[in-house]
């Protein structure tokens, strides 16, 4: 992560005389930005033009829709970048961002958006994609305002400086999340004014006087079984080592949140599991034997405390976090600011002391009831990834039914990160995000979906390919929307078929799509892992690998487990014929 903005080579002079948009590409290079992600258009082409200029030191990365090239900005910066980069034109462009910045806004996630419009002369005049809001056009400003902790329309050259410092200063403040401008054709093209160097990053608020501190200290020395529940916040400032002194001192048992399974060893004796709706029966056990429970880096929004609430409205709780966690329980103390320097300054009160091996349970997978056979079970699909992950490697998980298995069994790998997009739990997010994560690392990045996830943002593989993205594609296909398919056999007694396809060979349709792709379609766990360590060397570039999994399982997912009906597949075979391709 860079945080000295002085150890980075001054950007190299554009050939032409400088221009807002130069001053903009210059701007991002001297701030540390190593990527730009996005789509063009052409409102947008002048600053793709400044950042394509040699030396900015900038790689613009081009994908085939808006919505993933957000998310590759949001996977870029959870993975170490400062700050993350999105650029698209206007009209439909500009549109499609829309979904992607709402995850980064929930989620907390740095991510400037440059956004081209008309030229300003055009404005309520009837100009295509107009979004000045004048003469009853879409009001840009009104649209991006609630998915934004800043958003600001530049109306001249000389306020392009002051607004990307600001932008900038917003996205990395906290709550972090996307920033806006928006960038009119013919600004973009005017001579520009003074250069306003990036600012440093901001802090997290003013941090808890020394006296709440010691407060918080003395409740954790006086309880006899503490328990951390540790969410993404952790990862998002890099404060893992922090948090695993706090443990060393304190002897805790550990649980994380369910878009945090990196953030704690899941190896070590101490970890208790996954809190939450994807979570392991054990945490709640030790929530129930613990005399204090301690969040560290998160709210404990619904996802992460469901199944935990009787428990959690009887146990004394301290919370270390820039923001107050969420109800169900009233917070006994809060301690606000920096969260690393909020762990460093209880650490530095807690004597190392020597406590008995914890004993509990550890986290023991939830039983499921068994599937019908016709494919991978969850458990299967999740331990041969396991045995092929590569310690340093990232993980994004998608959203639904496989991806929950994944969640609830998959270990983190050691030194890489663990990603579930739960603010807005967009399907499809993985795909752009694993590519933003792999280009800005340059490691292995696994990406475990569904094939509802595929189906829907799944052709940026092409621009995985395009770039040579060190990136895994794990396709976990189930032919169906399967989590809406659980919930209508759950909740109406049978699937509606709208929830379930036609059998489809995900694998195929890529090999055929993108020649040259490493793609594998698997047929059974073994040869899942075997195609999996292929893909591992570190000089290869993308690749998928498809298996089928079993329609009719339940997935490790608590509301669902209460109940059981009709399987998916009893319906299935009669709800569509089988498709007929026809080539050439």
């Amino acid at each position: 992560m860079i945080t000295d903005l002085r150890t980075l080579p001054p950007a190299a002079e554009p050939a032409h005389p400088r221009r807002v948009a130069d001053q903009v590409a210059r701007f991002l290079a001297e701030a540390g930005v190593r990527h730009v992600f996005g789509v063009g258009g052409a409102n947008i082409e002048d600053l793709y033009d400044a950042l394509n200029e040699p030396g900015t030191g900038i790689r613009t990365v081009v994908a085939k829709h808006e919505f993933s090239a957000v998310t590759m900005a949001d996977g870029s910066a959870r993975t170490g970048a400062r700050l993350g980069v999105v650029a698209a034109t206007s009209g439909g462009g500009a549109m499609n961002l829309v979904p992607g910045l709402a995850e980064a806004y929930a989620s907390r996630v740095p991510v400037l958006a440059l956004v081209g419009q008309p030229p300003t002369a055009l404005e309520g005049r009837g100009a295509f994609q107009d979004s000045s809001g004048l003469a009853g056009s879409l009001d840009a400003l009104a649209l991006f305002g609630p998915v934004s902790r800043f958003c600001a329309r530049v109306e001249s050259p000389d306020a392009v400086g002051p607004l990307l410092a600001e932008a900038v200063r917003r996205a990395c403040s906290h709550p972090r999340g996307p920033a806006v401008l928006l960038l009119p054709k013919d600004v973009q093209q005017a001579a520009a004014g003074a250069l306003h160097t990036a600012p440093p990053l901001a802090a997290d608020g003013p941090d808890s006087p020394p006296v709440v501190v010691e407060r918080a200290a003395r409740l954790i020395r006086s309880a006899g079984r503490l328990l951390v529940i540790a969410g993404e916040g952790v990862a998002a400032v890099g404060a893992k080592e922090d948090l695993a002194e706090l443990v060393r001192r304190t002897g805790a048992w550990v649980a994380v949140t369910p878009d945090a399974k990196d953030v704690f060893d899941n190896t070590d004796r101490r970890f208790a599991g996954v809190a939450g709706v994807m979570g392991h029966p054990n945490v709640r056990d030790c929530l129930r034997r613990a005399d204090l429970c301690l969040l560290v880096g998160t709210r404990l929004p619904v996802m992460a405390r469901a199944g935990l609430e009787p428990e959690l409205a009887s146990t004394p709780l301290v919370s270390a976090d820039p923001e107050p966690p969420h109800p169900p329980s009233t917070t006994d103390l809060h301690l606000s600011g920096d969260l690393r320097r909020t762990l460093r300054r209880l650490a530095d009160r807690l004597a190392p002391r020597s406590l008995p091996a914890p004993v509990h349970a550890g986290p023991v997978p939830l039983a499921t009831p068994p599937g019908d056979g016709t494919g991978l079970s969850h458990a299967e699909a999740a331990a041969a990834v396991a045995d092929a992950l590569p310690p340093d490697a990232h993980v994004f998980v998608d959203a639904g039914n496989a991806g929950a298995g994944m969640i609830h069994r998959l270990p983190a790998p050691s030194r890489g990160r663990f990603v579930v997009a739960v603010g807005m739990g967009g399907m499809g997010y993985t795909f752009g995000a694993g590519i933003g994560a792999a280009l800005a690392t340059g490691r292995r990045t696994y990406v475990l979906a569904g094939d509802g996830s595929f189906l829907m943002h799944g052709m940026e593989v092409h621009t995985a390919l395009e770039y040579g993205a060190p990136v895994t594609f794990v396709i976990l296909n189930n032919n169906a929307h399967a989590m809406c398919a659980t919930r209508d056999v759950i909740f109406r007694g049978t699937p509606h078929p709208g929830n379930l396809f036609r059998p489809a060979n995900p694998a195929a349709g890529v090999a055929a799509l993108f020649p040259g792709l490493d793609v594998t379609a698997a047929t059974g766990a073994a040869q899942l892992r075997r195609a999996l360590h292929r893909t591992n060397a570190p000089s290869r570039g993308p690749a998928l690998v498809a298996v089928d999994l079993d329609p009719a399982e339940i997935p490790p997912f608590l509301p669902f487990l209460t109940s059981a009906g009709p399987r998916p597949t009893d319906h299935q075979e009669n709800t569509h014929e089988h498709a007929t391709v026809h080539v050439g």
